[in-house]
């Protein structure tokens, strides 16, 4: 439960308020009286220092002392229009889509990170029909699993003004290719605007560790799309989030990019909407989504800290995020239909030296199963060699078989090979002039976060070109 202790006493006035405003906005908290309760007046004396200053509020373990009105408000999420908790997880990427659309339009929010407290989890999976999902919204307690940014709007009754402005570029998208295209724009002091669909940062940002970007040996695909993040910022870029692009359209020298609530106007368009998973189609996938089948190590995997997990591919994707869950879970069980990994062989040297991680190699998954209870048991494959099914049981399955372009929206506008990657000549110029593509989905693109990076830089200068 959202645990809320007040400490005070009936004769102090600041207690006296607090109390009422709590009261007032239907907050459940517990009154303790220091002059009653000596170990009470301990603990407040501890938390401030020596000091008996009440009242001393704990909320989910962290301490306000004599906390006013406003500072309640921005701690307990509540506003006008009720009070508002977003159960969620700093890894998670919706989660930092949702909470910065709500502090871009001074929404307050009482943000409850799932690590922190087994509660919350607990709560999202009551709520969720034992599914662990998040962000979950609560809104004057009624609950919204994953709410975009347009059901936000609509929930919380949030008044934005329609775009007007002409940008010189419009970039779709908010990945490492985005971000260096922006920060190169305006450094050509080029008027820059990023719409992400989710958060900035894209497949990176999923990304445990990467080794392999140069100047880094080592640094977490966070905290280096965070520095690209800040950069673009520092630089003049406007960056939207949870703005998800569903047409294209070029008019009287301008280009119109469509959402499903707002209309943005650019001299030019950047298209770095990168790639997402694929997936198997087998049985029990779509069913399972979110509740034992996952396709993000960094936004899932601290769900199964001391479990068995198991882990679908060859690659480098399905290797690297193996070995990163395999530091934190009891067992990793690696299938891979072909009889040998493909990945590369700084990944493959690794697995023999981890206990934890056993492969099964030449096997092909047939459906995903359940128990009696309907939650995930395990995956059944099938040996490409005898024939023979076996199940392999474990709490949870990551899915890295590859990627697929997100260019879908794009495929009446641009020329797309047959695999749906954009077709790009020059200084990645796609077959509409003024439009330029970058990064993973782009024919011919390597899906590596440096080489996304040169995209950016190569599509900044077919923008430039364009523009003057």
């Amino acid at each position: 439960m959202n645990k809320i202790k007040l400490y005070g006493a009936d004769w102090c006035p600041d207690c006296r308020r607090a109390k009422s405003f709590l009261k007032e906005n239907h907050i459940d908290f517990e009154f303790i009286d220091v002059d009653l309760d000596r170990k009470a007046t301990s603990l407040v004396e501890r938390i401030n220092n020596g000091k008996r200053i009440i009242p001393t509020l704990l909320i989910n373990e962290k301490s306000y002392t004599n906390p006013d009105n406003d500072v309640l408000a921005d701690v307990l999420g509540i506003n006008p229009q009720g009070v508002i908790q977003l159960f969620g997880a700093d890894w998670c990427p919706d989660c930092r889509r949702a909470k910065s659309y709500l502090a871009d339009n001074n929404i307050r929010f009482q943000f409850i990170d799932v690590d922190e407290h087994d509660w919350a989890t607990t709560k999202v999976e009551t709520i969720n029909k034992g599914k662990r999902i998040i962000p979950t919204v609560l809104i004057n307690d009624t609950p919204y699993t994953n709410p975009d940014n347009d059901t936000l709007k609509t929930l919380l009754a949030i008044d934005s003004t329609s775009e007007t402005k002409v940008y010189d570029v419009i970039i779709i998208g908010g990945g490492a290719a985005g971000l260096t295209t922006s920060i190169y724009a305006q450094r050509d002091r080029f008027d820059t605007l990023i719409l992400e669909k989710s958060t900035i940062g894209g497949n990176a940002f999923l990304t445990e560790k990467i080794e392999n970007y140069p100047g880094f040996q080592s640094i977490s695909g966070p905290a280096l799309m965070d520095k690209m993040e800040e950069q673009a910022r520092t630089y003049g870029a406007k960056i939207a989030t949870g703005v998800e692009v569903q047409e294209l359209t070029y008019n009287q020298n301008k280009f119109y990019v469509k959402s499903k609530s707002e209309t943005y106007i650019g001299k030019s368009v950047v298209i770095a909407t990168g790639s997402t998973y694929k997936r198997l189609h087998i049985p029990g996938e779509e069913e399972l989504l979110g509740s034992g089948v996952h396709f993000c190590a960094t936004c899932d995997g601290a769900f199964y800290r001391d479990k068995e997990i198991v882990v679908i591919g060859g690659g480098n994707s399905a290797l690297e995020e193996g070995i990163f869950l395999a530091g934190f879970t009891k067992k990793v069980k690696i299938i891979n239909r072909s009889a040998a990994f493909k990945a590369s062989p700084t990944y493959i040297e690794k697995l023999p030296k981890m206990e934890q991680v056993e492969t099964h190699l030449n096997k092909t998954p047939q459906a995903f199963k359940t128990d009696e209870n309907g939650m995930f048991k395990g995956v059944l494959v099938k040996d490409n060699e005898t024939g023979e099914e076996e199940l392999i049981t474990a709490d949870g399955v990551f899915i890295f078989i590859g990627l697929i372009p997100n260019t879908t929206v794009f495929k009446d506008t641009l020329a797309l090979n047959e695999h749906g990657f954009i077709k790009t000549t020059g200084l990645a110029q796609t077959s509409m002039p003024g439009v330029f593509a970058a990064g993973d989905n782009r024919e011919g693109a390597i899906a590596q976060v440096a080489a996304a990076t040169g995209e950016g830089v190569l599509a900044s200068y077919g923008v430039r070109e364009y523009l003057t």
